[in-house]
């Protein structure tokens, strides 16, 4: 049998995709923070939102990880929608 020529670490397609999904959504969520007019709010979200994404960063079966960018995209969301309503 042939050796590999890819490192062990290499990604499947799968989990590059997914791995692209996740950091979108990452910088969605840190634009629509930076949007929020109070400094300790701004502060506190970002904060937040960095701490969940490295607290599940080791996160590794499929279906735990589409669930997590489901409510992440949720949590989004409803976010836009408070800083819709506040600016209206």
């Amino acid at each position: 049998m042939a050796a590999s020529r890819l490192p062990p670490a290499t990604l499947t397609l799968k989990q590059f995709m997914r791995r692209q999904q996740v950091l979108l959504l990452y910088r969605k969520i840190l634009r629509a923070i930076k949007q929020i007019p109070s400094d300790s709010d701004r502060k506190y979200l970002q904060d937040w939102a960095r701490e969940e994404f490295k607290r599940n960063k080791s996160a590794t079966e499929e279906d735990t990880i589409r669930m997590m960018i489901t409510q992440g995209n949720m949590q989004l969301k409803e976010l836009e929608r408070t800083l819709a309503l506040a600016k209206s």
